[in-house]
């Protein structure tokens, strides 16, 4: 699945602004794979400084210097730092590739990829996609916005291997070829608009995460909330809806005391939502969204009952 085969940045001067975890991580990455590597942060000190320059890692604190930026072959942002940082644009202004963490570390996965958003609920979702999938026989990895930044599994990245990632619109703003085989999209409201402006803006950088889709890839929905369901409306992936009402003519919803997967040849069961008594009914939306994912992984339903239960 991996489209970035020849993607290298051996020999090349790469810059990582940001020593954030998925900024050190990153960092690490570049140095393994053979870059010439600046890690810059605002901060003064940083406590992984020590072993940042034991991997051959140079740091640039207490400031960003532009040059140090203008002169990469590559900028790396940190999904904290704004892409408006004067220092950003200026490289950008002169020619400099300048991508996030995530988008760099997505070209060098061989699996395939789930990719989870929303304004609430995404760390639920994603750490119940991946125990779902772990009880289906996947082999998984689990992270991005939550647990391990996406640097941090490349090198554990297989053919089979399906790795769950908690997008944010820091993170999904500055994509370009980054293609999820499933995309999450649970809900939408107002959030971090001192960072994107307004509303649309913010929807705009979620949005991205169906950017890249085809037709073979897949897009699971709330249809319980409108503007996700209108956003989605333009990707070119297979559409799952799900709902937590019994309303769909097709998708993932709770019919009685069971989440079932609703086709034109009739119900599939999926799970009992008495089994989601441990997490909290206030949850049952992560978990039909968790369930249409393993649902298109082929695991079966005693899996995702497992899942839930442990």
């Amino acid at each position: 699945m991996n489209i970035h085969a020849e993607f290298s940045v051996r020999g090349k001067k790469v810059t990582v602004v940001g020593a954030a975890r998925s900024g050190i991580a990153a960092a690490q990455l570049l140095a393994r794979r053979g870059a010439t590597v600046t890690l810059t942060d605002l901060q003064p000190a940083i406590p992984e400084a020590d072993a940042l320059r034991a991997a051959g890692v140079a740091l640039e604190l207490g400031q960003h210097d532009a040059a140090t930026l203008t002169r990469a072959d590559i900028v790396v942002v940190s999904p904290g730092v704004p892409s408006t940082q004067p220092a950003i644009e200026a490289a950008r202004a002169a020619g400099v590739e300048v991508m996030g963490e995530l988008e760099l570390a997505s070209r060098w996965l061989q699996g395939r990829i789930v990719a989870i958003t929303g304004t609430k609920g995404k760390s639920t979702t994603t750490t119940l996609t991946g125990r779902m999938l772990e009880a289906g026989g996947h082999h998984v990895l689990v992270g991005g916005n939550i647990g391990h930044p996406l640097s941090a599994q490349v090198d554990e990245s297989r053919p089979e291997t399906i790795h769950v990632i908690e997008a944010s619109s820091f993170q999904l703003e500055s994509v370009e070829t980054f293609r999820p085989w499933i995309s999450v999209f649970l809900n939408l409201s107002a959030d971090h608009l001192d960072r994107h402006g307004s509303l649309d803006e913010y929807a705009a950088a979620k949005a991205r995460i169906f950017m890249n889709q085809t037709a073979a890839d897949w897009a699971v929905l709330n249809a319980d909330d409108e503007t996700v369901a209108r956003m989605a409306a333009a990707a070119s992936s297979q559409k799952l809806m799900f709902s937590m009402t019994d309303s769909l003519a097709a998708g993932v919803l709770v019919r009685g005391d069971e989440i079932v997967r609703r086709t034109a040849e009739g119900d599939e069961p999926l799970l009992p939502v008495s089994s989601i008594r441990l997490l909290g009914r206030h949850l049952i939306a992560d978990v039909l969204a968790a369930a249409a994912v393993a649902s298109i992984a082929g695991v079966d339903a005693a899996a995702m009952t497992q899942a839930v239960e442990g």
